[in-house]
Parts: structure tokens; C-alpha cells; sequence
């Protein structure tokens, strides 16, 4: 299981476009990994939209009041979705940031994110919604489980502003 101070692993996916995201691509920026269970699903929708809602608060968030140099976080999204409903998503929801589809259960598997839930008395495996913060060194910063759709872009929002960087 992975914990905070971790370095985050290295993945390679395809994007909504079919273009290669590795996670190094993201190094020296902030990013936020989140990790939701299905595309067009109630939950997903919110969080993504809350995600799309607040993305001009991420990527140009102020280091600190005393209006030191503003620095970029990227947001990715990843689910075991193809490429065609990924792309379908984030046009339908006008999403802002890339998704990448692990359609080989690989990633999630890899980040420990996918295992055996349960639903209405039903069993299966699927995705925990989860999100990592790495930072620009590429260490996990922050853990986030077990994430309500609809506050987890303020929540992420919030430790954001309380680092000192």
C-alpha cells in the first residue's frame, strides 16, 4: 500500500485523445491523481465537475498571501474506462483536464486502488475513489480515501492554500 512520502509510480496510459501521458511528464509541478470508479456515473459526474468548476483555482493558485510566484497543478483523472468514453465524458462535461484510460487494470492495481466493494448487497471489484497530491519531486503528498465527489475539490483546495511553498 502506498503512504504519504512515497515516491509515486511511474505509468504510461492513453488520454480521451489517444495521446501517451506518463506520470514523469508531470514532474515539477503539483498534480493531482484521482483515481473515480465510472465515466457518466452520478458521483463521477459531480466530482468531475467540481474538478472542471475549481480548475482555474488549481492551476493558478497563489504560493501565499505575500503574492509569491503562482505555480500550476495539473489534475488527471484515471478509471478503467476506454478511450471513446473517456473522450465522450469530458465533451459532454466540457472537462478541462486529461483522463486517462487503464482499461488493463494495471495503474489501479499498481496505486492499490482497485479491489472488492460492495453495492446494495451486490459484490464486485471496482475502483475505491481515491486521490494522491504529488508534488513536483514526484512523492506522494497527500492521501486522500474514501472521497466525497462533491467536496473533495474544496478539500483539496483548502490544503493547497495551508502549504507554505
Amino acid at each position: 500500500m502506498l503512504k504519504v512520502g512515497d515516491v509515486s509510480p511511474n505509468f504510461t496510459l492513453l488520454d480521451q485523445n489517444n495521446k501517451s501521458h506518463s506520470l514523469s511528464d508531470y514532474y515539477d509541478n503539483w498534480l493531482l491523481l484521482y483515481f473515480y470508479p465510472k465515466d457518466n456515473t452520478e458521483g463521477c459526474i459531480k466530482e468531475a465537475c467540481a474538478l472542471r468548476d475549481d480548475f482555474y483555482g488549481f492551476s493558478a493558485r497563489s504560493g501565499s498571501p505575500s503574492g509569491r510566484k503562482k505555480f500550476p497543478i495539473e489534475i488527471v483523472g484515471v478509471s478503467v474506462d476506454s478511450v471513446l468514453s473517456h473522450k465522450k465524458f469530458a465533451e459532454q462535461y466540457k472537462l478541462p483536464f486529461t483522463l486517462l484510460a487503464d482499461e488493463k487494470k494495471e495503474v489501479v492495481k499498481l496505486y492499490g486502488v482497485w479491489g472488492k466493494k460492495k453495492f446494495m448487497g451486490r459484490e464486485y471489484n471496482g475502483i475505491f475513489r481515491t486521490s494522491f497530491l504529488i508534488n513536483p519531486k514526484g512523492l506522494i503528498e497527500k492521501i486522500y480515501q474514501n472521497v466525497k465527489p462533491a467536496e473533495h475539490s474544496s478539500e483539496v483546495l483548502g490544503y493547497l492554500k495551508g502549504l507554505a511553498v
